[in-house]
C-alpha cells in the first residue's frame, strides 16, 4: 500500500448495498479507467452468499483489468473463495489474527472509527490500514461515531500506516480530508447514488 505526496489515486471506492444491474459492471470499469481508484471494497450487506461470489468474480475480474486492488467487507472467508486482494473488518466482525490466519499475508483494513486507542490495538495486531470516520454525514450507513480532522494529524504522529478517510466524501469537502492527511477517500453514495452526475462525472470531477 504505497501512497506519496502526488497521488492520484486516492478513491477508495466501496459497492453500493445492492447492486441491481448490468449497468453497475459497464459503470464500474468507466470509472476505474479513470485511474483514480486504488482499491475497491465489495460490501453487500444484503446478498446471498452465492450472489456475492458471482458478483465478486465479475468485479474482480474488472479491478485487475485496471489494476485496481479489491477488498472484500466483513467477510475473510468470501475474501479466501474469491482469491481477494484482502478483506476490510469492522470493530464487531472478526479479529486481525484470525482473519490473517484464514487471508493470510493479503491487505487488512479496520475500522477505527474515531478512537487512537482502537487504531493502536489495531497497529499492535498487524493491521495494513486504518480507517477514521464518519466525517461527514452519510446516507450509506446510519452514522454512530464522528471523527474530526484533528484525529488525522493525531493519528500520522503514531504510524505511518495508510489511513482511509469514511462518511458522507463528496466534491464540496474531499480536498479538506486529503489536505488533512488521508492518504485515502472511501467513498461510495456520491459515486452510485449521485442525482446531478453519472458515476463517470462524478469520479471525473474529484481531482
Amino acid at each position: 500500500m504505497k501512497t506519496n505526496k502526488t497521488n492520484k489515486k486516492f478513491v477508495y471506492l466501496i459497492s453500493p448495498d445492492k447492486i441491481k444491474n448490468n449497468n453497475f459492471f459497464s459503470n464500474l470499469d468507466s470509472v476505474l479507467k479513470t485511474q483514480k481508484v486504488n482499491f475497491f471494497q465489495l460490501r453487500l450487506k444484503k446478498e446471498t452468499n452465492i450472489n456475492k461470489l458471482l458478483i465478486g468474480r465479475r468485479i474482480k475480474n474488472i479491478c485487475k483489468k485496471y489494476k485496481v486492488k479489491f477488498l472484500v467487507n466483513d467477510d475473510p472467508k468470501l475474501a479466501k473463495k474469491l482469491n481477494a486482494d484482502g478483506c476490510h473488518l469492522g470493530q464487531k466482525d472478526m479479529n486481525i489474527p484470525r482473519a490473517r490466519k484464514i487471508i493470510g499475508n493479503k491487505i487488512i483494513g479496520i475500522t477505527c472509527h474515531n478512537s487512537i486507542k482502537l487504531a493502536k490495538s489495531a497497529i499492535k495486531d498487524g493491521a495494513n490500514y486504518l480507517a477514521f470516520g464518519a466525517f461527514y454525514s452519510s446516507k450509506t450507513k446510519i452514522v454512530k461515531y464522528k471523527a474530526s480532522l484533528t484525529i488525522l494529524k493525531t493519528v500520522k504522529k503514531i504510524t505511518s500506516l495508510p489511513i482511509v478517510a469514511i462518511g458522507g466524501i463528496k466534491l464540496n469537502n474531499y480536498k479538506k480530508l486529503l489536505l488533512n492527511k488521508a492518504n485515502f477517500l472511501a467513498i461510495s453514495g456520491y459515486i452510485w447514488n449521485n442525482k446531478k452526475y453519472k458515476p463517470l462525472e462524478a469520479i471525473k470531477k474529484l481531482k
